[in-house]
C-alpha cells in the first residue's frame, strides 16, 4: 500500500512520520523549497509522545510517478482546488482520499471531483505549529485521528490503513459513522474558533472577562442545535467532554485560527463557521452568537484584503 501525504506541514508532516515510523510507504507531495529543506535537513518532530526523525521520499508536482493507493489530504480548505489538482495524477479508479481537513464542506466538493467511493471521512485531533526552521512542534500529548468509510460498499484499502495506522504511535479509531465524528468536531472547533477569534484571547483570558463564559456556552449550544438540526446530535457525554476545556480556568487553550489572524493571514471562517451559519438558516436556527462570530471574521478578512490591496 502506497501513501502519499499532500504537505508536509503541522499535520501531514506529524502523521505522515508516524506512519513512516509504523513501517508505511509514505511519499510526501511538496511545493520545491519544502522538498528541498526536507531532502536537506530530514524531516524532524518533537513531540510529548516522542521525537523522531526521518530521510522522508519527497516529490513535486509534476514527479508524482505511478499511481498511490492513499492519498492523504491535510490542506487548508482555501486551497482545496489546487490540492485535488496536485492529486489527481497521483491517482487511479481504486485509490482513495483520506482528507483530515477541518469541517464537513470539502467533502462534497472531494466528492464530486472523485466521487463518493473513493473519499473517506477524517477526523485529526492535534496542536501542532511548523517552525520556520521546519521543524514540527507538536504542542500536547492530544494526536488522534479517526476515519471510516461514507458508502456502504468501503474501499479495499481501508482495512489495510486501519491496521496501520492502529500499529503507529497515534492514538487511531475506525469509525462506522464517522460524519457523527466529524460534525462533533465541527461544533467543538466552531465554539474554540469562534471564541478565541471574536474576543481575540486563549479561553483562561475570556473567562476573565464579565460575559465570556456565557459567550462560550451559548456558542456551544448553538452549534449542537445546528448538528442535530442535521440528523447528527452531539451526544451529552461529549458536550460535558467539550465544556471541560472550553470553561477550564487559566487555560491557554487558543484556536489555530486565532495565530492565523495574529500573523495576518487568511482563515477558515468560511469553510467553519460560515458553513455552520449557512446549515443554521437552512434551517430557520436562530444563531445570533454564530452569526456575531462570523461577522467579526468576515470583517477581518475584508480589512486583510485591503491591506495586502494597498
Amino acid at each position: 500500500m502506497r501513501i502519499l501525504v499532500l504537505g508536509a506541514g503541522g499535520i501531514g508532516g506529524y502523521f505522515g512520520a508516524r506512519i513512516h515510523d509504523a513501517g508505511g510507504d509514505v511519499t510526501f507531495l511538496t511545493r520545491p523549497a519544502r522538498a528541498a529543506q526536507l531532502r536537506t535537513n530530514g524531516l524532524k518532530v518533537f513531540s510529548p509522545c516522542g521525537d523522531t526523525q526521518i530521510s522522508p521520499k519527497v516529490v513535486t508536482q509534476g514527479e508524482q510517478g505511478d499511481p498511490f493507493d492513499v492519498i492523504m489530504l491535510s490542506c487548508k480548505s482555501y486551497d482545496l482546488d489546487s490540492a485535488m489538482a496536485a492529486i489527481a495524477p497521483a491517482m487511479n479508479q481504486q485509490s482513495i482520499i483520506l482528507p483530515l481537513l477541518n469541517g464537513v464542506l470539502h467533502i462534497d466538493t472531494l466528492a464530486a471531483r472523485f466521487g463518493p467511493e473513493r473519499v473517506l471521512g477524517g477526523v485529526a485531533f492535534i496542536s501542532v505549529m511548523l517552525a520556520p526552521t521546519g521543524e514540527i512542534q507538536h504542542l500536547n500529548k492530544l494526536h488522534r485521528l479517526i476515519t471510516g468509510s461514507r458508502t456502504p460498499q468501503p474501499s479495499q484499502w481501508l482495512q489495510p490503513l486501519a491496521q496501520l495506522l492502529a500499529s503507529s504511535a497515534i492514538d487511531f479509531a475506525l469509525t462506522d459513522d464517522i460524519e457523527q465524528a466529524m460534525w462533533d468536531k465541527i461544533v467543538f472547533l466552531s465554539t474554540l474558533a469562534g471564541s478565541t477569534c471574536t474576543l481575540r484571547a486563549s479561553i483562561g483570558d475570556i473567562l476573565q472577562t464579565v460575559a465570556g463564559e456565557a459567550f462560550i456556552t451559548g456558542l456551544l449550544a448553538e452549534c449542537a442545535a445546528v448538528a442535530a438540526a442535521f440528523g447528527h446530535p452531539v451526544a451529552e457525554t461529549q458536550l460535558a467532554a467539550y465544556r471541560k476545556p472550553l470553561t477550564e480556568k487559566g487555560s491557554a487553550l487558543m484556536a489555530s485560527m486565532l495565530r492565523d489572524i495574529e500573523r495576518g493571514g487568511a482563515t477558515e471562517a468560511d469553510h467553519i463557521l460560515g458553513d455552520m451559519v449557512c446549515h443554521a438558516n437552512a434551517e430557520g436556527i436562530n444563531v445570533p452568537l454564530l452569526e456575531l462570530a462570523y461577522s467579526h471574521l468576515q470583517a477581518y478578512d475584508f480589512r486583510r484584503r485591503a491591506w495586502s490591496s494597498n
